[in-house]
């Protein structure tokens, strides 16, 4: 199936987590701990805490999901993602923001401690039985909420389950290559008002697997309704498919965008957007030709 990676563009101002969930099935499949009677500096405490502790998020671990837009998935977080998602969610202070099931707002709920793991074998959380790789993220949550804590005692609450906005990494190359589209486009435009001719370099000498690729990507998007890609890229494929000169601003784009999201053509299959995507853009035979009509460019400067 495929597998997308959530990022943070930190250009969107709404990204991020902002709200924990306590749930009976949490997605990563690690279950909090009850932390009772903690001794403190000045006291012990012969009340329960009423803290719980467990992972929030756990760096390329694969979490299945299942939608209209991609059918039967599995998305993942970096290590370097949750730590921004961890700093992001108290820099905007939702560390009182909880809900149960993701279904209603709960009050009486604070995520009192956080942390990532840097050393699995010497991270506190060992202490409480857990085995987790560097780079999760790990909260401590204070319940006062009566109703939630009788659910943790009956089980009925197993563990946290994140609520946030993430940017799917392939739509985010998408869409600077389109952005990058616009710009030169743009810039085009001035130059003509300006007086300034066009750049007349071209080039067409691409190998035929080239124009294979972005065929059978049209082909491939056609028989899924024309879902994958953006406007610019179906309108590259149309070049690359009839042979036509692409200038060198096009084929400084094209190596941009194949080298960015070659990683969704490898994990991908026929009916994948970013399989699609890749091939209407020329496929691996098209950023090996854009990389070579670059160096060879810069070698004749």
């Amino acid at each position: 199936m495929k597998i997308i990676e959530l990022v943070i563009d930190e250009s969107e101002q709404d990204l991020g987590v902002y709200a924990v969930s306590v749930v009976d099935d949490p997605a990563i499949e690690e279950n909090f701990v009850k932390l009772s009677k903690v001794k403190m500096e000045l006291a012990t405490i012969d009340s329960e805490k009423r803290i719980l502790m467990g992972p929030a998020l756990i760096p390329d671990k694969q979490i299945y999901r299942k939608n209209d837009k991609h059918g039967e998935f599995y998305i993942y977080f970096s290590k370097d993602t949750i730590r921004k998602a961890s700093e992001i969610f108290f820099q905007k202070g939702y560390q009182n923001s909880a809900t149960y099931e993701h279904d209603y707002a709960l009050s009486g709920m604070t995520v009192v401690e956080s942390w990532i793991i840097d050393d699995s074998k010497t991270d506190k959380s060992r202490l409480y039985n857990f085995d987790l790789p560097a780079g999760t993220w790990m909260i401590s949550m204070k319940v006062n909420n009566d109703d939630v804590w009788q659910k943790v005692q009956a089980g009925e609450v197993k563990g946290f389950s994140i609520e946030g906005h993430f940017a799917d990494k392939l739509e985010m190359a998408s869409m600077r290559t389109m952005e990058e589209e616009k710009e030169y486009l743009i810039e085009q435009i001035k130059n003509v008002l300006r007086g300034k001719e066009l750049a007349d370099e071209s080039y067409n000498d691409y190998p035929a697997v080239v124009r294979r690729n972005a065929a059978r990507g049209i082909a491939l998007n056609e028989q899924y309704g024309n879902k994958c890609a953006t406007q610019v890229g179906k309108i590259r494929a149309q070049q690359l498919a009839n042979g036509e000169n692409v200038s060198m601003e096009t084929i400084k784009r094209m190596y941009s965008y194949l080298s960015r999201a070659e990683v969704y053509y490898n994990q991908g299959s026929s009916s994948d957007c970013g399989y699609i995507s890749y091939l209407l853009w020329g496929g691996k035979a098209g950023l090996t030709w854009a990389k070579s009509k670059i160096n060879e460019a810069e070698r004749g400067n």
